[in-house]
């Protein structure tokens, strides 16, 4: 009786972490490494929580950043359309990955970096 309570137990912290899981991608540009992550569950059209890593190729400094998808909006306004990347913040900068492997960082009205890189 043990172990089928055992197998059970196993069983379902195996199917909370499958619903849990990470998707993990890599954009390669010219100057830099950025790894995305998403830590919703699978099946979300829209996730707010996604991580972003990214290293730089000339120094090897690396940033942290918490940010969300981005996706355009339906006819209603209200719902998410089709994907069109992630967005990240820090401070007064934003890092904007986009689904077509564009890496792009401005700070207010100033292109800090503009990449076009491929996802890996």
């Amino acid at each position: 009786m043990k172990s089928s309570i055992h197998l059970a137990a196993l069983a379902a912290f195996t199917f909370a972490a499958s619903a849990h899981a990470a998707t993990q991608q890599t954009l390669e540009t010219p100057g830099f490494t950025v790894k995305i992550v998403q830590q919703c569950e699978e099946g979300n059209v829209t996730c707010d929580d996604v991580r972003y890593t990214g290293t730089s190729k000339k120094t090897g400094k690396a940033i942290k950043l918490r940010g969300k998808t981005m996706h355009s909006m339906a006819a209603d306004g209200v719902t998410p359309g089709a994907f069109q990347g992630y967005v990240f913040r820090s401070g007064h900068v934003n890092y904007t990955v986009y689904a077509d492997g564009r890496l792009v960082v401005t700070e207010g009205k100033k292109t800090l970096v503009n990449q076009r890189g491929e996802w890996k």
